[in-house]
């Protein structure tokens, strides 16, 4: 058996066990990433996270290639031990580990540079907590099918990919939300090769209020389940709204989910639209667990 130190951060309810890796020498398999974030044989998450240098991962040397400064990279799990490309949640948690256990400074203004597998993602402080530049986005060209349990018939899903699939849902009320049963994984069609993450939204009345938009949504996450909270998810489901409201939408957009508020901006830059998310990251525990 070997020890292995953790700490359990969580932003707007979506959980995550985060172990630092320094010397890029901890190889995690499958099976123990699913055990680790068990909620009843382990320590209990949504997804691990491998905090490790950029240069010791062949993933985070490409983030290097992008961005000389991003130092650390988010080696991110889902909860059944599968590979994830980003996280929105986990990369703003994982923000909140580097500067409380003094890894990185990262003053008021200033930017942190974090390698992912969707690629470096820029973080900021703000007064929710932290903010991140989720980078370019597209809207898939597929129309996609979605049946999912409380739904009296299949309805259409638009694809959205923000550095990972996923497929957003429009709903007629918070009733019918509300009756969504997510125990069991919404079936697509046609079903992504990869698998994809499930967004189920209802727009607010009205949908926009001194110019933000605001909308509801639950999501089942690929490789997890019903998640509080899903970043990505919280990312595709505004700018699917936007694309469905028509060229008038606002491009700032508050998000309520199980867990909490957060909030998504549109903004231009020199090589495309970038999508912005903003929302609280804490830390809860600290502990050890054998594998």
């Amino acid at each position: 058996m070997t020890k292995v130190s953790f700490t359990k951060g969580q932003g707007t309810g979506n959980d995550f066990v985060l172990v630092l890796d320094e010397s890029g020498t901890l190889d995690l398999s499958t099976e123990q990433v699913a055990k680790i974030c068990n909620r009843n044989f382990g320590v209990g998450a949504d997804g691990l996270i491998r905090v490790v240098p950029s240069s010791l991962i062949a993933e985070g040397q490409a983030s290097l290639t992008e961005e000389s400064s991003a130092f650390w990279f988010m080696d991110y799990r889902n909860a059944d031990g599968s590979i994830a490309e980003m996280c929105g949640n986990g990369v703003r948690v994982f923000a909140r580990f580097l500067t409380e256990k003094g890894l990185v400074n990262l003053p008021d203004g200033q930017v942190l540079h974090i390698g992912t597998r969707a690629g470096v993602r820029d973080i900021q402080r703000n007064k929710a907590g932290f903010a991140v530049d989720m980078g370019r986005w597209r809207p898939e060209s597929e129309d996609f099918l979605v049946k999912a349990r409380g739904l009296d018939v299949a309805r259409p899903g638009q694809g959205i990919n923000v550095g990972n699939p996923h497929v957003v849902v429009a709903l007629a009320s918070l009733e019918e939300l509300a009756l969504l049963d997510l125990a069991k994984e919404p079936a697509v069609e046609p079903k992504p090769t990869t698998g994809t993450n499930v967004e189920f939204v209802v727009p607010a009345e009205p949908l926009v209020v001194n110019g933000v938009g605001r909308i509801s949504m639950r999501v089942f996450e690929r490789g997890v389940g019903e998640t509080l909270s899903c970043g990505t998810g919280i990312v595709a489901a505004a700018l699917a709204t936007r694309l469905w409201a028509g060229a008038d939408a606002p491009n700032q957009w508050s998000v309520e989910v199980p867990g909490g508020t957060l909030g998504v901006r549109m903004f231009a830059t020199e090589e495309g639209e970038h999508i912005g998310l903003s929302g609280p990251a804490e830390l809860s525990f600290e502990g050890e667990i054998e594998i």
